[in-house]
């Protein structure tokens, strides 16, 4: 809200979190994705400060239109009639794709999830609380909220209204205000998901169901409400405007926004048609790579980009065996923890922490036991499931040490041992098509000066 940094101050003892889930009419692609990974980033690091954290994460699953500005289809129906399903098994679909998603990119999971069509109740009677402080008007498409009896409103995209209004184009019939927004909206036609409110068929608006739910879990004024950047001059703003005119009180104390994962010079976007999921990309490279852009800044996404971060994270796993593989003597590593709590304290500088973690990697001073600890604690905010890591199991076979970090077939063992063996023997035409057999069966192989090593593709 005001543009700077300010010290985080919490209400109480458990700070409330709320961050803007997915509308569940597709999958979400990895650009959308890049925001949950921003906000587990917060999570992680307010529980490296010793805080008690409530977070909420909202389904959205009914009222999303396809125009931000209340007009065209409810995704959800739409999705469903492309998909040939019911909305409800849609939205179950794509739920659980979701939630299998973040699994994938080891994010925490929202201490609550809340659906928006079982929350109807909540987001009706919020209405009825704005109706009775005469903020509301109906028309034949819905009921709206009058921005214009909101004197701060716009406050946080910071919105030239004078500007809008000058060059102001209603779409909807009996809107006041270009910047009026449907709190509900009336069924002008047989829908899938509809309720009976405020004397017709109905169905709430997309920016109600946040205001609704999250003051449900959080009360009425709670401490973080996390999204992406593209949400701050409608979805954003529109939940304050609700939300402050029926209380009377500040909505939230702190906002923060990810910008736009970019390709090609414009965001990924569904519309665009410019996206990935995260079936085209390994999860924790991708992760890897967000990591190494802070949060507020624009990500450019190419698959040259990504295999860089794979590499980079590779190697880190490989410095990491040799620290559990490898003891030696030195000092302890906590001035570079303690730099790295202040990094990642400071508008979560995760960037500034990775090149804090490398620089103690290539510290000669620090043990490598006391290094393996402190990694550990990076990745309690890096998230890249590194305590996974395990050093690396040899075995003389024929003669030759081999190394592997997975469960090898004996069979590819086996081609292992036999192209090791052209290799000493110069014939390099079998072991390049020996390496081509061992590959098509998913392994990789990397020749070092002891022996070789197997890795899963």
């Amino acid at each position: 809200m005001s543009r700077k940094k300010e010290e985080f101050k919490p209400i109480s003892k458990v700070v409330g979190i709320y961050t803007c889930g997915p509308t569940v009419y597709s999958r979400a692609h990895i650009g959308n994705l890049r925001a949950y990974i921003f906000e587990d980033v917060l999570v992680r690091v307010l529980l490296l400060n010793e805080f008690k954290i409530k977070r909420v994460m909202n389904i959205t699953d009914v009222g999303h239109l396809t125009s931000d500005a209340d007009s065209g289809e409810d995704k959800m129906e739409k999705g469903a009639a492309k998909e040939k399903m019911t909305a409800v098994e849609l939205a179950e679909k794509y739920t659980e794709l979701f939630k299998s998603d973040i699994k994938r990119l080891n994010i925490l999971e929202p201490d609550i999830w809340c659906k928006a069509t079982d929350h109807i109740q909540e987001q009706i009677d919020l209405v009825k609380k704005l109706i009775d402080k005469n903020y509301t008007y109906e028309t034949e498409d819905g009921i709206y909220f009058d921005t214009s009896k909101l004197k701060d409103y716009g406050k946080l995209a910071r919105l030239d209204i004078e500007g809008l209004e000058e060059g102001k184009r209603v779409d909807v019939k009996g809107k006041k205000n270009k910047t009026d927004f449907a709190l509900w909206k009336f069924s002008n036609e047989k829908r899938q998901m509809e309720w009976d409110a405020f004397g017709k068929k109905g169905f709430p608006g997309w920016h109600i169901e946040c205001s609704a739910m999250s003051m449900t879990y959080l009360g009425e004024t709670f401490d973080i409400h996390c999204g992406g950047i593209d949400h701050v001059p409608i979805h954003h703003t529109n939940e304050i405007a609700q939300a402050e005119a029926a209380t009377g009180k500040e909505f939230v104390k702190y906002w923060m926004h990810n910008e736009f994962l970019v390709m090609d010079n414009s965001k990924m976007a569904k519309s665009i048609g410019n996206v990935h999921n995260l079936d085209d990309v390994d999860p924790l490279s991708y992760r890897y790579f967000c990591l190494n852009t802070h949060y507020r800044k624009q990500l450019m996404f190419s698959l040259e980009g990504l295999e860089a971060a794979e590499n980079a994270l590779e190697r880190l796993k490989g410095k990491i065996k040799v620290l559990i593989e490898e003891d030696n003597d030195g000092g302890d590593a906590s001035v570079y923890v303690n730099n790295f709590k202040d990094a990642v304290s400071d508008d979560l500088n995760v960037p500034k922490a990775l090149g804090i973690m490398w620089e103690m990697l290539d510290d000669e001073k620090i043990s490598n036991s006391s290094k393996l600890d402190a990694i550990l604690k990076f990745d309690s905010v890096f998230g890249l499931n590194l305590d996974k890591v395990e050093a690396a199991k040899s075995e003389k076979v024929s003669g030759i040490i081999v190394k592997w970090d997975c469960e090898v077939n004996p069979a590819v063992m086996e081609i292992v041992i036999e192209r090791e063996q052209a290799r000493h023997s110069k014939d390099f035409k079998k072991s390049d098509e020996l390496r081509d057999k061992i590959v098509s069966l998913g392994y990789e192989i990397k020749d070092k000066k002891e022996g070789p090593e197997i890795r899963k593709k």
